[in-house]
């Protein structure tokens, strides 16, 4: 195969993946029910956590930055952070351990009412299992975003996001991202109206 099959190979698969993601309707109605919980956990007085490993991080990262700065117009900041400060994240792993290092977090920060997007491609990361399981004892909602429903994080959260992309994990991610973007349009368009004439 040339180069440019490679290519163009790739971007056929994520059009199959975003094609079968489109033709899921519970996928699209967990996408809704999550942006309705977001909003309302806003317009409660709640803060919005995210956390993820490796790239699920950055997808949280991502998340949380576009809610607290902004998404495509100028509008209020909200109160939403990822879990991703190094020198929490290098205390707790090395005094507790890598499994507790975004449940702590939640331990210090979260209140009831508050709500938590849980990233994992695979639905088993154990510290992402911890800090569902530390949320939901907190009284925070848990999205979980993840490639497969039937997993222990699908099983832990309250909203279950699954993309199942393909084979491989980047893939899921890719179809992440775009849900990430559709729950911060959700929230927008319920709190911002203005931004969407």
């Amino acid at each position: 195969m040339s180069t440019e099959q490679y290519v163009r190979g790739n971007l056929e698969e994520a059009q199959k993946s975003l094609t079968a993601l489109l033709a899921n309707a519970g996928a699209i109605k967990a996408v809704a029910e999550a942006g309705a919980l977001l909003v309302s956990t806003f317009q409660h007085g709640g803060r919005v956590f995210s956390c993820g490993n490796g790239g699920s991080m950055c997808d949280a990262m991502h998340f949380a930055e576009e809610l607290s700065g902004r998404f495509r117009l100028d509008r209020a900041g909200l109160p939403a952070a990822s879990i991703s400060d190094p020198g929490h994240l290098t205390c707790v792993s090395n005094d507790f351990g890598y499994e507790y290092v975004f449940s702590r977090y939640l331990e210090a920060h979260a209140k009831t009412g508050d709500c938590l997007l849980a990233i994992s491609t695979s639905g088993k990361s154990k510290n992402i299992l911890t800090a569902a399981e530390a949320a939901k004892k907190i009284g925070v909602k848990v999205i979980g975003l993840m490639g497969n429903a039937d997993t222990p994080l699908g099983h832990a959260a309250d909203i279950v996001i699954a993309t199942p992309g393909g084979a491989y994990a980047d893939r899921v991610q890719e179809l992440h991202i775009k849900c990430i973007h559709i729950l911060i349009e959700l929230v927008e368009r319920e709190m911002f109206p203005g931004n969407y004439k």
